[in-house]
């Protein structure tokens, strides 16, 4: 690899863990925002299947009963609705799910860049939740042409789901998309 190669790639893995940290801010944020989550995003798994259902989002009214298909916020596109996993951003099947590798780092540089706190959560989990500085952003972002889409959506699968924790929204995703979590894991979902 050369080094105008080496700086190319180091270059697009900057931009695609800014995005990946764009959208887990606008999650949390909205999630920490919507009555029943408590002002907080509780657990990773719940963060990882919420965020599924951002990235698949003509899944999440499958999943969601309090979400319907007609939620202008969800901002579905012709694509979408007849191949809901043809997405900008597929995640991997793990054994318990839709997950992420990014998620650790991408957390740990919204943390420390004091956008997210760590609070605690149920069960010894952690939680995470927005600074003053995290939901300024966050609303920035909202008013910005390139992510108002992404950050409405957010809302809608944030208020759809009070009270589910990450293992409830995993069990109703095993459940209620059964074939597509027979993907091999370590796999993408599409």
């Amino acid at each position: 690899m050369t080094q105008l190669e080496e700086v190319e790639e180091l270059r697009w893995l900057r931009e695609d863990l800014a995005y990946h940290q764009a959208r887990v801010l606008l999650l949390t944020a909205a999630v920490a925002a919507a009555p029943g989550h408590q002002r907080k995003l509780d657990g990773l798994t719940k963060l990882a299947k919420l965020d599924f259902l951002v990235r698949y989002p003509a899944l999440a009214p499958v999943i969601l009963d309090a979400l319907p298909w007609d939620d202008e916020r969800l901002h579905l596109t012709d694509r979408e609705r007849i191949d809901p996993t043809d997405v900008e951003a597929p995640m991997v099947r793990y054994k318990y799910g839709p997950w992420d590798d990014r998620y650790h780092p991408v957390i740990g540089a919204l943390v420390s860049r004091g956008l997210l706190r760590y609070l605690a959560g149920r069960k010894g989990s952690v939680a995470l939740a927005p600074t003053k500085l995290g939901r300024s952003l966050a609303a920035e972002l909202l008013s910005s042409e390139e992510w108002h889409d992404v950050a409405l959506r957010c809302q809608a699968i944030a208020e759809a789901s009070p009270n589910k924790s990450g293992a409830e929204l995993k069990d109703l995703i095993y459940e209620r998309l059964s074939d597509l979590m027979q993907t091999p894991q370590r796999r993408v979902i599409r």
